[in-house]
C-alpha cells in the first residue's frame, strides 16, 4: 500500500465549459483561461469534457487547438469524446492536425456506446445509416488503426498534380501511445489493455461484483493492468470531483457543502438499470481530502489523476478551486508543480 510519502506523479483537472446560449463565446474563453492558469500553476495536464446538444464543449478538439496556441507545456486531453457521434477517420486527422499544433501535446480520451439519446438524434445524425451503425469497440479500433498510421485505402500515388496518401495525414508520431479509453467496467478495463491504450477511469462505474465504489474501481485498474503489455507500467489516470476549500470564503464552502449534500444520495446504492455507481464529491480542506484519498483503495493504485470540477460552479470559483489544488493539495500528496519554460 503507497503511504503518503510516496508521491503523485502527475496532476490534472477536468472541466465541463458551460456557457451562457445567449453568450458562448465568454464561457469558452472562460474554459480557455483556465486552462492558462492551470500551466502557470504547474499543473501536468488539462482534460475537456464533452457535451452535444447541451450549453457545454461541443468540439473540444477546436478548443484545445486554441489552447495550444496559448500554452506551452501542459497537456491537453479529452475525458472523453464519445465515439459514436464521430467519424473515426475524420477524427483521427483532427486529432493529429491539433496534436502537431500543440507540439505533440495531445491526450485524446474516448469512449464507445450509442449517442445520449439516440432515438431522438439518430435522424439528424445518421439519416440514412442508423439502424446499421456499430458503436461498439470496433469503432475505437478503427481510431487507433489510423492514429498509428495503418492503412486507410488501397489508394497512393500521384493524380495529376495532387499527391495522395492511403493512410491519415498529417501523422502524429506519439500520439498512437498517448490515446486514452474512459472506461466504467471491467470488460471496458479489460479490453483498453488488450488494446495497449491508457485507461481513464472516473466518478462513475458500474457496479457488478461489489457496491463499494472503491473496491470496483481497484478491480478495474488491475484488470486493466493484468491485460495491457506494460503490466504494473501501463498508465491509468483517477479522476474523482475534488473541492478544497483552504481558500474559500465562507459564501464558497457553503455553496461547495450544498453541492455536494444534493448529489450525495446517489452514492450511497447502484442507479439504473446499469447499475451505475458514482463516487462521493470530496470537499474539505486539502488536509482532510488528502486522508480520505490515501483511504481510497483505487487512488493507492494510481500516481496520475485528473480531479474533475463540479459543473456548474463560477469562474472565480474554479480559480479558487485550482488554486488550491496546486499549492496545498497538490503538495500533500507529493506532487511538484512542472517547471516553468
Amino acid at each position: 500500500m503507497p503511504l503518503p510519502s510516496q508521491p503523485l506523479r502527475k496532476l490534472g483537472f477536468l472541466t465541463i465549459g458551460l456557457f451562457d446560449e445567449a453568450d458562448p463565446r465568454t464561457g469558452h474563453e472562460s474554459t480557455l483561461e483556465i486552462i492558462e492558469l492551470g500551466e502557470r500553476l504547474g499543473f501536468d495536464s488539462a482534460w475537456l469534457r464533452h457535451r452535444h446538444l447541451q450549453y457545454g464543449i461541443s468540439s473540444p478538439v477546436a478548443v484545445l487547438a486554441a489552447a495550444s496556441q496559448r500554452t506551452t507545456r501542459i497537456e491537453l486531453g479529452t475525458a472523453v469524446i464519445p465515439l459514436g457521434w464521430e467519424n473515426p477517420l475524420r477524427l483521427a486527422e483532427d486529432l493529429a492536425t491539433v496534436d502537431l499544433l500543440s507540439g505533440g501535446r495531445l491526450n485524446p480520451g474516448v469512449s464507445v456506446g450509442p449517442p445520449m439519446h439516440y432515438d431522438q438524434v439518430k435522424g439528424a445524425l445518421y439519416p440514412d445509416t442508423a439502424d446499421a451503425e456499430d458503436f461498439g469497440y470496433d469503432r475505437v479500433s478503427r481510431l487507433l488503426d489510423f492514429v498509428r498510421g495503418k492503412p486507410a485505402t488501397d489508394f497512393s500515388g500521384v493524380e495529376g498534380f495532387e499527391v495522395f496518401s492511403d493512410r491519415v495525414q498529417p501523422h502524429a508520431a506519439g500520439l498512437g501511445r498517448r490515446l486514452w479509453y474512459g472506461g466504467g467496467s471491467l470488460r471496458s478495463a479489460r479490453w483498453a489493455g488488450e488494446n495497449a491504450m491508457n485507461f481513464l477511469t472516473s466518478s462513475v462505474v458500474k457496479a457488478e461484483d461489489s457496491e463499494d465504489f472503491a473496491e470496483i474501481q481497484l478491480s478495474h485498474v488491475r484488470a486493466f493492468r493484468a491485460a495491457h503489455p506494460d503490466g504494473d507500467r501501463a498508465r491509468v489516470s483517477q479522476g474523482l470531483v475534488v473541492i478544497p476549500t483552504d481558500s474559500a470564503t465562507p459564501q464558497q464552502r457553503a455553496k461547495y457543502a450544498a453541492y455536494a449534500e444534493k448529489r450525495t444520495p446517489r452514492t450511497a446504492v447502484p442507479q439504473g438499470p446499469a447499475r451505475m455507481m458514482f463516487a462521493p464529491d470530496l470537499v474539505g480542506t486539502s488536509a482532510e481530502i488528502a486522508e480520505r484519498l490515501y483511504a481510497h483503495a483505487a487512488f493507492r493504485e494510481i500516481d496520475e489523476v485528473a480531479f474533475a470540477l463540479p459543473f456548474t460552479f463560477e469562474h472565480a470559483d474554479y480559480v479558487q478551486i485550482l488554486t488550491d489544488i496546486a499549492t496545498v493539495l497538490g503538495p500533500a500528496l507529493g506532487w511538484r508543480p512542472a517547471a516553468q519554460g
